[in-house]
């Protein structure tokens, strides 16, 4: 994974050339040529920490359980349909495969437990970390009249869960608002406000959480997810990308940048990243998704 000291390596080369280009003044030769030292000097504690550390910080996310978002991207309602659809699929993966299934929102879910797959067996971050990424349908719509088949993305956010002395949060940051759950639960979800809206001051990021009776478990719900979602903003911020952990989960969902195709009428899914297909997509549908899923650990 590429972690914050790449991209400081990164800077302090460029700092290097810019300082180099001034060698040649001989009013600032001097400074300069001190400049260069000292940033050679960071560069190697830098690089030595990076060879020591090697893997080291994925190895530790890798430790950690799971919050799985999806969301429907392009194709409207269909989008929409197709994003409950997934977390269906992977919520009944997750459950015939021993692992702890909690739901944070409507469309968030937190996974935890291990992996019983044999020689492929991890914590839960490191399995499902390569489901990240734009996942495209193919397929005729219930509500399509003309038979036409419509093409729709939505996207899969894997993020490990992170407890506070992985990311603090400073209390004088947050800024917390409760409301009443609505939706179903009967009526005792209706009049007390147990739902509970978190807003990350410094970064703009809103988190929600309504899933439980009591409003401190939304709290405590709440604020794992913002720890994810603030680490997802921090590497995003350092490295412009999220390296190999989201290097396919790119873009707003448009058609074009998916990772994996769902396409019905061949029965087919494809993952576009290892060039493989695996058939009957209603029993993968129904979380039958251990061959693919483990093919594709072994191959990226």
């Amino acid at each position: 994974m590429n972690d914050y000291r790449k991209a400081q390596i990164e800077e302090l080369l460029r700092k290097i050339e810019e300082a180099k280009a001034l060698l040649n003044d001989p009013v600032i030769s001097e400074l300069a040529a001190r400049e260069i030292k000292e940033f050679e000097v960071q560069k190697k504690a830098l690089e030595q920490d990076l060879l020591k550390n090697n893997g080291a910080e994925e190895e530790s996310l890798d430790d950690k359980n799971v919050i799985m978002e999806i969301k429907g991207a392009a194709g409207g309602k269909e989008a929409k349909l197709w994003g409950e659809e997934l977390l269906r699929m992977y919520i009944k993966f997750a459950q015939k495969n021993g692992f702890k299934i909690e739901q944070i929102d409507d469309d968030v879910i937190r996974i935890s437990g291990k992996n019983p797959f044999g020689k492929l067996r991890t914590s839960v971050f490191g399995f499902f970390k390569y489901e990240a990424g734009v996942h495209r349908v193919q397929r005729i719509p219930e509500t399509e009249k003309r038979g036409r088949v419509h093409t729709s993305t939505a996207i899969v956010s894997v993020l490990p869960e992170l407890e506070d002395i992985d990311l603090h949060i400073s209390p004088e940051d947050i800024e917390f608002e409760a409301f009443r759950a609505g939706g179903h639960g009967g009526q005792n979800v209706n009049k007390v406000s147990s739902a509970v809206r978190i807003k990350h001051k410094p970064t703009g990021v809103v988190v929600t959480c309504r899933t439980e009776r009591s409003q401190g478990q939304n709290r405590e719900n709440a604020m794992k997810l913002l720890r994810s979602k603030l680490w997802e903003v921090e590497i995003e911020k350092q490295n412009k990308i999220i390296g190999e952990l989201k290097s396919t989960q790119v873009g707003k969902g448009m058609r074009a940048e998916k990772i994996r195709t769902y396409n019905f009428a061949q029965n087919r899914l494809t993952d576009h990243r290892v060039h493989k297909s695996w058939y009957n997509l209603e029993k993968i549908m129904d979380g039958d998704l251990d061959e693919a899923l483990n093919t594709i650990r072994e191959r990226i």
